[in-house]
């Protein structure tokens, strides 16, 4: 990627004839102008020259009288020069010292035309042409030297890669929720998220805070059955896919033969129950049983033969092999032991809680926060089928509407997707989504988190698949980091060379390639900078815009002081977190005016 070179060329010998030449003429137009008007004042300017050259040729050869009040006005103008040079010297010192290290990147990256696609005015001429209203579009940031806000459109899926603790939640989740238009989803595995936003979006729709593992201490007062999603053995297997999916350790390699059967058969329980309308615990009660014969008539009895027929051919397989495959199963859907996460995910008896239905939800404006912690007895595998089951609802939803879309976009924001929603197609199908007016930002710690998930070649597709990629630093992975170096691209800079031999002065210039942003730059990018990649637009620096700086600030602040047990600490840590940003990033606008030769 070649830009225009924009940095100083070394000092060569024109540079050094200009300064002559401008010093030379500073120094007469002085000399001119303290004589012209010292006559003036003290009235004898008759006879002076009006010419400048002739006025100071007249001072050296005693025509012209130098007056006294000529050297007040020396004084004067050498004064004020030198309080205009000191401020000036000031300015520039508190310039370079609070721009980061990677502002100078931002002239050899895209700006004005180069990301035009990503503007206000077009993601507003998006919005309407779609039909949304009061929504612009997925805040991004505000480029760094022209400060305006960039948007992702309601037709964008959106990637993120932000190392731990640099602004990921503040800067880009918030801000995403908040600019929802429709239905919203979020995922999570800390309450801060839902904190920050539940009492902005709630106006708007219901909020549902799916909590099974108590993060938020959110009441057990509504449930969501997963075998309401499951209405044949397809939505078997995938709600199977993702136990199998969540249950796994990240990196982990699987048994090449026990985990494929031991998913099929989890698939089969989970269908049987569906048809019989049991509880979803039954399920797990069954694979305690390797031996039991239900499942297998209520499959026939239903007419899934071949599904009957696979699940008896594992309970009349060898003991060895029955075990295996049966103790398996019983891993991957391991959660359904914690009596805390059954009570969101069955019914009561003499059942009152409203229980949640996805079709109904992305008809709405509502908000539904899923959350779960990593690790053993994760509900992360339950976190997943409640997002697959609200997208395929919308997706539903979007081919019987106008155009194949949504009239009111969905907003996903997956956040630690790798940790708490593992969607093991989801690469398959970002691109199909994006058309369907359900917008999806999946957002990572790393890259290596995706490759855990999706693999090297799913990491590689779902990254390629999204229109908006964001880099918000903290990464210290060399492959990720040089990939990224390459995307941002290289510039030109011009070297002049001086040389002299045998007498003679010659003056050349080369153009040499250097890499706008190395990967020490990219792995100390500092908190309140991030870089954009953008479909059809050239890598672009922005400044973060955290919800503090946002229109609704305040209605985060009344959120957070309602539902966070600690709100005044939380508004505090933000305030402070602010500040020191602010103290920390200078306006690159200025430090462009004041960037010395060599920077």
């Amino acid at each position: 990627m070649s830009v225009n070179n924009r940095r100083k060329d070394q000092p060569g010998q024109s540079l050094g004839v200009l300064w002559v030449a401008l010093s030379a003429g500073a120094l007469i137009a002085l000399l001119w102008g303290s004589v012209s008007l010292g006559h003036r004042i003290e009235g004898t300017s008759a006879g002076v020259p009006s010419d400048p050259f002739e006025l100071i040729i007249g001072l050296f050869t005693g025509r012209v009288e130098w007056p006294s009040t000529a050297t007040w006005l020396v004084v004067l103008f050498v004064v004020a020069l030198g309080l205009l040079v000191g401020a000036y010297a000031l300015t520039a010192r508190s310039g370079r010292k609070h721009r980061t290290r990677v502002d100078g990147a931002a002239r050899y990256l895209g700006t004005g035309r180069d990301i035009e696609a990503l503007g206000e005015k077009a993601a507003k001429a998006t919005a309407q042409r779609l039909g949304v209203v009061d929504a612009t579009g997925v805040p991004i940031g505000n480029h760094l030297l022209t400060a305006k806000p960039l948007f992702g459109s309601w037709e964008d899926m959106h990637i993120d890669i932000w190392g731990p603790r640099t602004g990921k939640t503040t800067s880009r989740a918030v801000p995403a929720i908040l600019a929802a238009p429709g239905a919203c989803l979020v995922t999570s595995n800390k309450r801060d998220i839902v904190d920050a936003t539940r009492g902005v979006r709630a106006p708007l729709g219901p909020v549902w805070v799916f909590d099974p593992q108590g993060i938020a201490n959110e009441p057990t007062n509504w449930y969501w059955d997963p075998l309401s999603y499951v209405t044949d053995e397809v939505r078997a297997a995938k709600l199977a896919e993702h136990f199998a999916s969540g249950s796994r350790e990240p990196g982990a390699k699987g048994d090449a033969y026990f985990d494929p059967a031991g998913q099929d058969l989890l698939a089969g329980l989970l269908l049987a129950a569906a048809l019989d309308g049991r509880p979803i615990t039954d399920v797990y009660a069954w694979l305690t049983r390797p031996t039991e014969a239900a499942p297998v008539g209520i499959l026939e009895d239903h007419g899934f033969t071949l599904m009957a027929d696979q699940v008896a051919g594992v309970v009349n397989a060898p003991d060895k092999q029955r075990g295996g495959i049966y103790g398996t199963a019983q891993q991957m859907a391991n959660c359904l032991t914690n009596r805390t996460i059954v009570k969101w995910i069955t019914r009561e008896p003499n059942e009152t809680r409203a229980a949640f239905d996805p079709q109904v939800f992305v008809r709405g404006m509502g908000t539904l926060y899923s959350l779960s912690k990593e690790g053993k007895g994760t509900a992360g595998p339950l976190v997943t089928a409640l997002t697959v089951a609200v997208v395929e609802a919308a997706e539903e939803l979007a081919t019987r509407s106008a155009g194949g879309r949504l009239a009111r976009p969905l907003l996903g924001v997956l956040d630690e997707a790798a940790n708490v929603c593992r969607w093991r197609t989801l690469p398959d199908l970002y691109s199909h989504y994006g058309s369907r007016g359900i917008i999806l930002m999946t957002i990572l710690q790393s890259w290596s988190q995706g490759v855990d998930v999706w693999g090297e070649s799913g990491m590689t597709k779902l990254w390629s698949a999204a229109n908006v990629a964001v880099y918000g630093g903290g990464v210290k992975e060399d492959k990720f980091l040089e990939t990224l170096s390459r995307l941002v691209g290289d510039h030109d800079r011009v070297r002049t060379t001086v040389s002299t031999s045998a007498g003679t002065r010659s003056v050349s210039q080369s153009v040499q390639r250097e890499r706008t942003l190395d990967i020490e730059q990219l792995s100390a990018m500092p908190k309140g900078r991030a870089i954009v990649l953008s479909s059809g637009s050239r890598a672009t620096l922005i400044r973060t815009m955290p919800w503090m700086r946002g229109s609704q600030a305040e209605a985060v602040r009344e959120s957070i002081m309602t539902y966070d047990p600690q709100g005044s600490r939380t508004i505090e840590d933000g305030a402070r977190e602010l500040t020191e940003n602010e103290e920390a990033l200078s306006s690159a606008a200025a430090w462009e005016r004041q960037r010395g030769p060599g920077e």
